[in-house]
């Protein structure tokens, strides 16, 4: 039978260093979590299910045994409740409604952010968030779902472009998640469109970032040694994500290293998706070893540069030194962290690495409709393989010269 309390989770502290009371949803002997608004200065003042020590706490609780309530009751009429499982039903939770909410823009946009936050896809929520402010301003606050026509979506594209002078590509992305929560409030069976607000308008496709580098450029950067500690640690993170297949830095600064000789890991950015994910297997190759023996905090088996920032600022701080760092080397092609995946993508492509693989190594879901690939799958030995040729590749780029060669002329008699 499911259960419903709240509580507060300790290792999840919010980025202003409060405590967010969320609503416990235990069934089949798992739990799930329901976040609700109200935050806490500390652990101490929540205890058994009440929040204490506050002058507020008398009108938290109200509200808190409101929404419990609420909860209860939308739960005591799911039917065949035992057929789902705990995330399930959290799920349906969130989406049913009463009488009383409204199907909003502004309510559907903020229900998945907490279930974005939740799983820890904070970039997500950061940008949805976004457009639902520059929507809200422009609709000159919250809007119903059926509200929403295909002319109200063509002036908020105007807007976004003449008002707010946002670039094509944060324009495409912007109108991509007006899109995303229209499309949930028809899931969750709040609207119904005789004609769906995207009918008439198209999201461009996202132009696609041109900064893999030139092989020689790659190894000037790899096979430097700068001495300024900012610059090592650009350096050696740039390296890493190379001699790991491309791994994205979010991935990179959450492993635990410890004793690990083969890495396995779900991208951040794939992780809770409604399309499934992917786990990356490959051993980590020895070039990397050296640099991950360097930096690891040896307690926590995770990287360490001895800094205090949060992942946004690291970030930041990552990209000005990468950028710094091509500038003492004479480099003048724009160098990013980013570079490295889309570099080892490159050189795979280039030496021959079927595209599945390369899929595999970088994470990506396998979009092929080939029919050998639905009785095939790509493992761990394979992306291995690839990734030692691809290292192989860079050190010693004149040996694959003549096949490089070889195979560009056959691709151009082809097509």
């Amino acid at each position: 039978m499911a259960t419903l309390k709240l509580s507060i989770l300790k290792y999840k502290v919010l980025k202003n260093g409060k405590h967010k009371i969320r609503v416990a949803v235990c069934h089949h002997q798992d739990t799930c979590y329901i976040p609700t608004k109200i935050e806490l200065d500390s652990t101490s003042q929540f205890k058994n299910g009440q929040v204490v020590k506050r002058p507020d706490a008398a009108v938290l609780n109200t509200k808190l045994r409101n929404l419990l309530n609420s909860y209860q009751e939308k739960l005591d009429k799911i039917e065949n409740i035992s057929i789902y499982d705990c995330k399930q039903l959290r799920q349906l939770l969130l989406n049913s409604t009463t009488a009383k909410e409204e199907a909003t823009f502004q309510a559907v946009c903020r229900k998945y952010i907490s279930e974005l936050e939740e799983e820890g896809r904070n970039s997500y929520a950061t940008l949805l968030e976004r457009n639902s402010r520059y929507f809200t301003e422009f609709t000159k606050g919250d809007i119903l779902l059926s509200d929403i026509t295909p002319v109200l979506i063509e002036g908020y594209s105007r807007f976004l472009k003449v008002k707010k002078g946002v670039g094509d590509t944060t324009l495409g992305m912007m109108m991509s998640r007006t899109r995303t929560i229209i499309n949930r409030g028809v899931k969750q069976q709040l609207v119904k469109y005789d004609v769906h607000p995207f009918l008439n308008y198209s999201i461009s496709a996202p132009n696609i970032r041109e900064v893999d580098l030139p092989i020689e450029v790659f190894n000037k950067i790899r096979l430097a040694h700068p001495k300024e500690k900012k610059l090592r640690v650009a350096h050696d993170l740039f390296c890493l994500s190379f001699y790991l297949g491309g791994i994205n830095l979010i991935d990179l600064l959450q492993i635990n290293f410890k004793n690990v000789e083969v890495l396995e890991y779900i991208r951040t950015k794939s992780r809770n998706t409604t399309h499934g994910t992917r786990t990356i297997s490959f051993s980590i190759p020895s070039q990397a070893r050296d640099i991950i023996n360097l930096w690891m905090n040896k307690n926590t088996g995770r990287l360490d540069f001895g800094y205090k920032f949060s992942y946004p600022n690291f970030s930041r701080y990552l990209t000005r030194s990468l950028a710094s760092l091509a500038k003492e080397l004479g480099i003048t092609e724009k160098v990013v962290y980013y570079s490295a995946r889309k570099s080892f993508a490159q050189y795979a492509s280039e030496i021959g690495i079927p595209d599945g693989i390369i899929d595999y190594c970088l994470g990506h879901s396998d979009k092929s409709k080939g029919v050998i690939r639905y009785y095939t799958k790509v493992r761990q030995k394979q992306a291995d393989m690839a990734i030692a040729r691809v290292i192989d590749y860079v050190n010693n780029p004149e040996k694959y010269k003549e096949y490089i060669e070889l195979r560009s002329d056959i691709m151009l008699m082809r097509g």
